[in-house]
Formats: structure tokens, C-alpha cells, sequence
């Protein structure tokens, strides 16, 4: 059980979830403030992931360091809101998921303001690997803040209005970031999130609800699962970053891989033994959770695969980086203006296994037509605008498929597996890319992006199978 707090003491003060004012409570659109609200933590949390790859080139002139050291920038914050977001929620499940959500804010403003006065780069990527903390308690919630805001009839409208958030900050992330590099310097990347943590944190605090149903936990948090999620997740990312051309040597690209699978075995045993589990593996039991995630994976994959894929195309041929950046926005624009809009388009009838299967055959077909489209902007652009169009209808179905079939009591728990399959395919879909590029060679006459566009091709067909796996509940079963 939570440890008992002194009703005056500070502890149980900074503990206590407090409510939203009554005039905002009883507001007739008080669940579309609510979910507003959550897309400034989602619309933040997707800037962020695109705009600092573009402070690279300015951190290696300032600190002297070679590209593999400076790409720790990303590596460090990736690894580790991958390996908390699922820990982070289920503790979200029991103490508050408002809570969470308000004090992973201020983890992350602070942490921005620190990566922006960063005096070395090993402190930047120790204040980065801070900031995923807080970005962790952010993302962890936004799903399930939104499910329990929501009516369940519009849990697919809520859904596509943070996806179409997320895609806004990851369209303007190239744009933002390459103005404030170019004008004021790398470390505003890092300062521009100060005021908008600030706001949103104000926001929060009167606009979100408190939460109504909590999952304590009897026994002790599950440190060891934890700490061999952590083990098994960094290993496999490792792994795949070193075979994309990280210097290391081969025995030690195999050993990533071995200690990866020791170790996820390991946690699979541990959750099914634990009387705790960190994963209740029940929720994974469940056809649509489980199918769910998988297709989640994929479809981040083929997401985040084209910001690399299209910089490092079109710049082989000759085009400058502003051009490739303008060109890359048409994909999550694509994805923005249908998570947002499908609803009022699609006819109500088509269930959630349609739009997703609509969805992806849209953008198999798109990303196919890559394979003999030449990487020209005036050609790329069009095809990147359907390939968004195709995953904004299929993400909002798909994630709705995933929270109809986990117990409210257990959102933020769903939610975050959710979040971790996402961060997981954003991983795979850089990591993926970057390896067909370099096994490519340097001379490779567009084997790269083709190359590439196989690896999309295929992840997309698995997700199609996904799609048809999955299994929505039947209505009355959800606990």
C-alpha cells in the first residue's frame, strides 16, 4: 500500500491531486480542455525528438566532438524514456496520474533550461537523460489522461487531436529548430521549452482532472523487472545503433544483441512470477493490446524512418537541407490533417479494424510508389503527404483498439506500453534506416533510400496483419 502521509506535513502537500475549479469541472467542453491540455505536453515532447538533431553540426564546432559522440544527445534521452515509461505509468496508476503529469513538467523545464546552460556535452546528455525523466511522466499519462477525460464515444476524436499534436511539433521541429540554430544558437533549442513548460504547467493544473480511479499496489514496487526492462530495451537499441555504423567491433554488436534477449526473457519470467508484476501480463493476454502495440511499433517506425531517409537522400543529390526540411513537413502534415479530421470524413460505420486497414493499405501503396518515384522534391512530396494521410488514420484507430480493451483502473499502465511501443519504433525506424544507408556505401546509386523503403514496406505489412489480429472487446467487458 502507499506509504501514509501527515495530513499537514510538506510531503502530503506536494502528494495531494488537487481538483479542478468547479466552473471548469462543470463546463460543457470541460473534456476538450482536458484534452487540449495533453497535446501541449504531446505537441513539446514531438518538437523536441525532431529539433535536436538539428543542433548536431553546432555541438560538434562547440565541443569539439566527433558525430557518434554527439548523437549520445538523442541516444541518452531515447534510452531512457523508452525504459521508464511503462514503470513511470503504472506508479502514475497509484499515486495520480495529474500528479505525474504536473511534476513531469517541471522535471523537463528544468531540465531544458539546464541542457541549454550545459557547460560540457557530457553534462548536456546527463541533463538530457533528466529531461527524458520528465518527459517519461509526460508521455506515460497523455494517453490515459485523455481516455479518462474523454466520453467513450469520442475517445477516437480525443486520440486523433493529441496524434495530430504530436505530428504538428514533429512538422515544425526541422523549421523551428534550424531558425533558432542559425539565429540565436544551439542552446535556444534546449531554452525555447522553458516557457512553454511554464504555461502548460499553469494549464494543467486548472484544466486537468484529477484521478478518479486508482490502482495501488499491495507490495513493493518491482525494482528487478524494471532494472532488466531497462537492461534488455538499451542492449537491443545499442545493438542496432552499433550495426547502423557505430564504432564498435562485431563481438560486441553480437554481445548487445545476447544480453538483449537474456535479458527480455528474464523479464518475461519475472513478470509472470512476480506477485507485483511491473507489465500486468494479463493486459498482454489480450489479442487487441497485444496485436495492438505491435502494429503501434511498426507504424512509428514507418513514421520516424523517412527523417532520415529524406535529409540523406535528397542532400546526396544535391538538395539543400531547407528544401529537404520543407519537403519532410509534407508527411506529418499529412498525418495531422487526417488524426484530426478522419472522423467527419470516414463514414461512422467503419469500425476500428477498417480505418486501420484503410490507413495502412493507403500508405503501403504510397511508400510502394517510392520504389519507382525518382527522390526529386516536386515527386517526394505528394507521396510523403499520402504516407501521412494513410498513418493519421490508422494511429487514432489503433491506439482507441488498444484503451477500449484495458481496464480503466489501468490506463496509465496501457498507456504507457503504448508510448513505449511508439519509442520503440522510433528507435527501429531511425536505427533501420540509417542501416540500409550504410550498408549501402557511399556509392551506392540510390540503393540507400531504396533500401530504405523496403524496410517501411515491410513494417507496414506487418502492421496490416496486426490490424486483423487485433480484437476489440465485446462491449461490457472492460473492468
Amino acid at each position: 500500500m502507499p506509504v501514509a502521509l501527515r495530513p499537514n506535513s510538506l510531503a502530503a502537500v506536494l502528494a495531494h491531486e488537487r481538483p479542478r475549479p468547479e466552473r471548469v469541472r462543470n463546463h460543457a467542453r470541460a473534456w476538450w480542455l482536458a484534452v487540449a491540455t495533453v497535446c501541449g505536453g504531446a505537441f513539446m515532447g514531438q518538437l523536441d525528438a525532431s529539433i535536436v538533431t538539428l543542433t548536431y553540426g553546432a555541438l560538434r564546432r562547440e565541443f569539439t566532438a566527433s558525430l557518434a559522440a554527439v548523437e549520445w544527445v538523442s541516444v541518452a534521452y531515447l534510452l531512457t524514456l523508452v525504459a521508464l515509461l511503462v514503470p513511470v505509468g503504472r506508479l502514475a496508476d497509484a499515486y495520480g496520474r495529474k500528479l505525474f503529469y504536473l511534476y513531469g513538467f517541471i522535471v523537463f523545464t528544468v531540465a531544458s533550461a539546464a541542457c541549454g546552460l550545459a557547460p560540457t556535452l557530457i553534462a548536456l546528455i546527463g541533463f538530457r537523460v533528466l529531461q527524458a525523466v520528465g518527459a517519461a511522466m509526460l508521455q506515460a499519462n497523455s494517453v490515459a489522461l485523455i481516455v479518462t477525460s474523454a466520453p467513450r464515444q469520442r475517445m477516437r476524436t480525443a486520440l486523433g487531436v493529441q496524434a495530430a499534436g504530436q505530428a504538428l511539433g514533429l512538422a515544425l521541429g526541422p523549421t523551428v529548430g534550424g531558425v533558432l540554430v542559425t539565429t540565436l544558437g544551439w542552446r535556444w533549442v534546449f531554452g525555447v521549452n522553458v516557457p512553454v513548460g511554464v504555461l502548460a504547467l499553469v494549464a494543467g493544473h486548472y484544466l486537468l482532472p484529477r484521478t478518479r480511479v486508482r490502482h495501488h499496489t499491495s507490495r513493493r514496487f518491482d525494482w528487478r523487472g524494471f532494472v532488466l526492462l531497462g537492461v534488455a530495451t538499451t542492449a537491443a537499441l545499442l545493438g542496432v545503433s552499433a550495426a547502423s555504423g557505430f564504432d564498435l567491433p562485431l563481438a560486441a554488436v553480437v554481445g548487445l544483441f545476447a544480453v538483449a534477449v537474456l535479458a527480455g526473457v528474464a523479464f518475461g519470467r519475472r513478470q509472470l512470477r512476480a506477485a507485483e508484476p511491473l507489465v500486468n501480463v494479463t493486459l498482454l493476454r489480450n489479442r487487441a493490446v497485444s496485436w495492438g502495440l505491435l502494429g503501434a511499433m511498426c507504424g512509428y517506425l514507418v513514421l520516424f524512418g523517412p527523417l532520415v531517409m529524406v535529409p540523406v537522400a535528397l542532400t546526396a543529390h544535391g538538395v539543400s537541407e531547407l528544401t529537404a526540411g520543407l519537403v519532410l513537413t509534407a508527411l506529418p502534415a499529412g498525418f495531422a490533417l487526417a488524426a484530426a479530421g478522419a472522423d467527419r470524413v470516414l463514414p461512422p460505420g467503419l469500425g476500428g479494424r477498417g480505418r486501420a486497414t484503410l490507413g495502412l493499405v493507403t500508405c503501403g501503396l504510397a511508400l510502394a510508389a517510392l520504389l519507382v518515384v525518382p527522390f526529386t522534391p516536386g515527386r517526394l512530396a505528394p507521396v510523403l503527404a499520402l504516407v501521412g494521410l494513410g498513418l493519421g488514420i490508422f494511429t487514432p484507430a489503433n491506439n482507441a483498439t488498444i484503451m477500449r480493451a484495458v481496464p480503466t483502473r489501468s490506463s496509465g499502465t496501457g498507456g504507457g506500453l503504448v508510448n513505449m511501443a511508439r519509442g520503440l519504433g522510433t528507435a527501429l525506424g531511425v536505427a533501420l534506416v540509417t542501416l540500409a544507408f550504410h550498408l549501402a556505401g557511399p556509392v551506392a546509386g540510390g540503393a540507400g533510400e531504396r533500401g530504405a523503403v523496403v524496410v517501411l514496406v515491410l513494417a507496414t505489412a506487418v502492421a496490416v496483419v496486426t490490424a486483423w489480429l487485433a480484437r476489440e472487446d465485446p462491449p461490457g467487458t472492460k473492468e
